[in-house]
């Protein structure tokens, strides 16, 4: 390359740059972020405590177990399904290694019994919706329904409290640093999953059966075994989090987990993941779940009726949907 091609290299490389942060623009994670930004900075400009270091932190420990289930909620939905129990399995395997710990069990045989919980939610799940053919929204909030069932009937509404080794509250307490451990969980499984997603053959499969079951289905795609593995993951997803939320509380609440699938959904929306399928990532609906947890922290810092909170939220989410229905009907369902 000669010296003037260099130099005309040179001089476009600032228009280039500014043409590639333009067409950022079509990046549904990007625009959710600089949303998140932008109300993040409204809030500071009202109240000094927002951007204290104690208070952020706080707030990625807030959001980081609806980020966390977030995580599994996405891949449902971008196979056109959705899964209602997500707040049932968090709850029912925080409430099962509350009383495997009870009944002495080891922190890892309590810890492995949880998550089982989980596993045969999705299991029971995918089931239903592939082997019997049920609609996801009826199997998974039959299922729901029995989940929040059966913690009602063991507990019959009394707390769980057991006794717990001191390194199993380092899984909901502890700290890396300065950085709460549940945000690291949430951190690691957004950058494993989101690579799953984007890098793998199951990620491209999760995709395909979203966009077109029936194409996907022709051109060799298991969609059925897609569809099992996603709720099972889903759901498995969320018995973790319902395990690092009884470990920082260390205490079993029979109606907890109680209307957190409502959250879930809502993050994985703003984030951009379409209930229609084919679109969504792993990434924007833990910026989505970022979202929330910084509208509900305003909410609490402004001194705003918490009641509120519901509906600023479904606001956002209202919004947040129509922008991209608006932008998918400029664009001609290109962006």
């Amino acid at each position: 390359m000669s010296v003037s091609d260099n130099k005309a290299t040179l001089e476009k490389s600032p228009a280039r740059i500014w043409h590639d942060l333009y067409q950022l623009r079509h990046v549904r994670e990007v625009n959710v972020l600089i949303a998140m930004l932008i109300v993040g900075a409204l809030i500071s400009l009202w109240t000094p405590y927002f951007l204290t270091t104690n208070n952020l932190m706080g707030v990625f420990r807030a959001f980081s177990l609806t980020a966390i289930m977030s995580i599994g909620m996405v891949m449902v939905i971008v196979t056109g399904g959705i899964d209602l129990s997500v707040g049932s399995a968090m709850g029912l395997a925080s409430l099962v290694t509350a009383l495997c710990f009870g009944a002495g069990y080891s922190t890892g045989a309590s810890i492995g019994v949880g998550i089982a919980v989980g596993i045969v939610f999705g299991l029971s799940n995918g089931l239903l919706i592939t082997a019997i053919g049920l609609p996801p929204f009826i199997a998974t909030l039959g299922t729901l329904s029995i989940g929040r069932g059966m913690m009602y009937m063991v507990t019959r509404g009394v707390p769980v409290t057991p006794e717990t080794p001191d390194a199993f509250s380092l899984l909901g307490q502890g700290y890396v640093g300065p950085v709460p451990v549940p945000v690291v969980i949430m951190l690691i499984l957004m950058v494993l999953f989101a690579l799953i997603m984007k890098r793998t053959r199951f990620g491209r499969h999760v995709y395909a059966t979203g966009g077109n079951e029936q194409a996907a289905r022709l051109s060799g795609v298991k969609t059925n075994r897609v569809k099992l593995a996603v709720y099972m993951l889903s759901s498995t997803i969320a018995s973790l989090a319902g395990i690092i939320g009884f470990s920082r509380y260390l205490t079993a609440e029979p109606a907890s987990g109680f209307g957190s699938e409502l959250d879930v959904i809502a993050a994985a929306a703003i984030g951009g993941a379409s209930l229609a399928g084919g679109v969504g990532s792993v990434t924007g609906a833990v910026i989505g779940a970022a979202l929330v947890g910084v509208i509900a922290n305003g909410v609490v810092l402004l001194n705003i009726n918490t009641y509120a909170q519901q509906a600023i939220t479904g606001g956002v989410i209202l919004i947040a949907v129509s922008l991209d229905v608006l932008r998918n009907k400029l664009t001609g369902g290109n962006g």
